[in-house]
């Protein structure tokens, strides 16, 4: 059986001008989760505004592994990404 799912990295712009990182199979779906404030811990304190990126990958892995990196890069860097997307 041959999957054709499709995962996203996405990153969040929040009201205090932070970055929230994370990976899913429906990008609007868990936007609207983080609205709700059932998202994440760190949503429900840092409300989002928008979606500022969003990369896919064909698989879980791959995406969790660009999740890590993305986490660990600066907020300039996530800016820039934002700023290109």
């Amino acid at each position: 059986m041959c999957d054709n799912k499709k995962y996203y990295v996405y990153m969040l712009l929040t009201e205090k001008n932070t970055y929230y990182c994370g990976y899913t199979d429906d990008v609007e779906k868990r936007f609207k989760t983080h609205l709700d404030g059932k998202g994440a811990k760190y949503t429900k304190a840092n409300k989002p505004v928008k979606i500022v990126y969003t990369m896919q990958f064909s698989n879980k892995s791959d995406a969790m592994k660009y999740e890590n990196k993305l986490k660990k890069m600066t907020h300039l860097d996530k800016a820039k990404l934002a700023c290109i997307n």
